[in-house]
């Protein structure tokens, strides 16, 4: 959970299941417009919003799609479902994908790029906009972007997500693509007397139940930041300088741009340095997840990748780890976290 004030957030779900209508999902839409000053969709997932993404640029068989090695598998799976030619790309230090990794990747046949930016540290998007040149970027920049509402993001609702729609003459599509290809809401906003079958589309429609969950959170944004960004300072202050000493790193973004406290990550040296740390905080009731493995190097991935190595994603796929950070961590909490890792790396 990420919100602490739970009766009014359980109150919200209540009022939810005696209505009929959608009034927390375009709540949500709203809050979400005012912080982001452009339109947006709340979607069923993050993976939904990038198959409409995909689906709105037209990206079809033939197209080349270029996209980041160290992601979740949602990233390719939204453009190979439309036939598309996947090209792995490196990330730098940051796990962000490497502008200059993905401008020698452009092709004549490169349709769309899709940064990712990973743990909440952005993208160097004026390098990559400079180096792809007018290919569509999806991501939160260029054409659309993706946003998760997943159970581990700062905010959540178990699974949900939204699609931002940076340009405008897409939008309606975008509402009729996420309603099964019907045009309900020119319906609804009485510019038809009835709705019917227009376009392609799906059931990506975000439940009233889940809006009104999210909702709460959103509400209570600012508060919720706050405290990640509490924790994050704490690890970063005490494990900076002992991360250093032993030779790893802490992921922290690129100099002069502030992340979202989304997670806290260190790299070890070799993944056996990784297997140490997980066991080492295990005994003692800690649990501390790697992340992604590097999609190339996956089953699905080998099969549609060239074979070139993409070090930076490989490293990161063997040698990060991510410390316990959510809304809930109290100070004692986290200081047991910073004692027992200062314990593991004096030992190395």
């Amino acid at each position: 959970m990420q919100v602490g004030a739970e009766p009014e957030r359980f109150a919200q779900v209540l009022a939810a299941t005696r209505s009929g209508r959608d009034s927390f999902a375009r709540r949500c839409e709203e809050l979400l417009r005012a912080l982001l000053r452009c339109e947006v969709l709340l979607v069923s997932s993050a993976t939904h919003a990038l198959e409409l993404a995909a689906m709105l640029l037209g990206i079809g068989p033939g197209d080349e799609v270029i996209v980041p090695s160290f992601t979740i598998s949602s990233t390719v799976n939204a453009f190979l479902l439309r036939g598309a030619r996947i090209r792995f790309a490196d990330v730098d230090a940051n796990g962000n994908l490497d502008p200059a990794e993905a401008a020698r990747l452009v092709s004549a046949r490169t349709r769309a790029v899709v940064p990712v930016h990973y743990g909440g540290h952005c993208c160097d998007l004026v390098e990559l906009q400079a180096g792809v040149g007018n290919t569509a970027i999806v991501g939160t920049f260029g054409v659309c972007g993706a946003i998760s509402f997943h159970e581990t993001k700062n905010v959540g609702c178990g699974e949900g997500g939204a699609i931002i729609v940076r340009d405008g003459s897409l939008l309606e599509r975008a509402e009729i693509l996420r309603d099964k290809g019907n045009d309900r809401q020119r319906f609804e906003r009485g510019l038809v007397d009835r709705y019917t079958w227009v376009d392609i589309g799906s059931s990506y429609t975000l439940s009233e139940l889940s809006a009104a969950w999210l909702c709460g959170q959103l509400e209570q944004l600012s508060r919720i930041q706050a405290r990640r960004q509490e924790i994050w300072d704490r690890y970063f202050a005490h494990l900076e300088a002992p991360v250093q000493r032993v030779g790893a790193t802490i992921l922290k973004g690129r100099p002069g741009t502030a992340g979202n406290a989304h997670l806290f990550a260190i790299v070890f040296r070799s993944g056996e340095q990784r297997r140490s740390y997980i066991a080492h905080m295990r005994e003692q009731g800690i649990c501390c997840a790697f992340h992604y493995v590097a999609l190339h190097t996956s089953p699905m991935g080998r099969q549609l990748h060239d074979g070139r190595p993409l070090p930076g994603s490989e490293r990161l796929s063997s040698c990060l780890v991510r410390l316990p950070l959510f809304f809930e961590l109290t100070d004692a909490e986290a200081d047991q976290v910073i004692e027992v890792t200062l314990d593991f790396l004096r030992r190395l």
